[in-house]
């Protein structure tokens, strides 16, 4: 796999500097659910009782999804992901990208992504601030909290 160095970023943030391009995305998908911006990682859920709260693993870190343009970005308490990524009503596809390899003392939130992400199918959005992201497989899906914007 390629390695990727990215620096986590603050509200001001830094947007990925590659684009990654996935011939499997289609280039000319409109979007119809608002997910661009900053998402805290509050439930990765595979079924009643196999579930991760990434800030129960790794209390006081940030583990998020930034969606930017055509382009997602993943910070768990050790390694990123990134990758492309294009929606059509409720529907996404994440595009296959790079991923970092680090070896970390706590790796739980990193293999429940690495195990979810491929089947990830839809997305629902709640007033602005709750996403949804669907597996293709019944009862898998991840909760994400939107992060709030600074102010100047």
């Amino acid at each position: 796999m390629a390695f990727v160095a990215i620096v986590a970023t603050s509200c001001t943030g830094n947007k990925i500097g590659n684009h990654i391009a996935d011939e499997n995305i289609p280039q000319d998908v409109t979007a119809y659910a608002d997910i661009k911006g900053q998402w805290n990682m509050e439930n990765i859920v595979f079924n009643d009782s196999d579930y991760v709260r990434p800030s129960e693993e790794v209390p006081g870190v940030s583990q998020y999804i930034e969606f930017e343009d055509s382009t997602y970005f993943i910070q768990t308490n050790c390694n990123t992901f990134s990758g492309a990524y294009a929606i059509k009503g409720d529907s996404i596809m994440l595009g296959d990208g790079a991923m970092t390899e680090m070896a970390c003392d706590n790796m739980t939130t990193e293999d429940a992504i690495r195990r979810i992400l491929p089947n990830i199918a839809t997305v629902y959005v709640e007033n602005d601030s709750i996403a949804r992201l669907d597996s293709r497989n019944p009862s898998e899906y991840i909760v994400l909290k939107k992060v709030s914007s600074c102010s100047d």
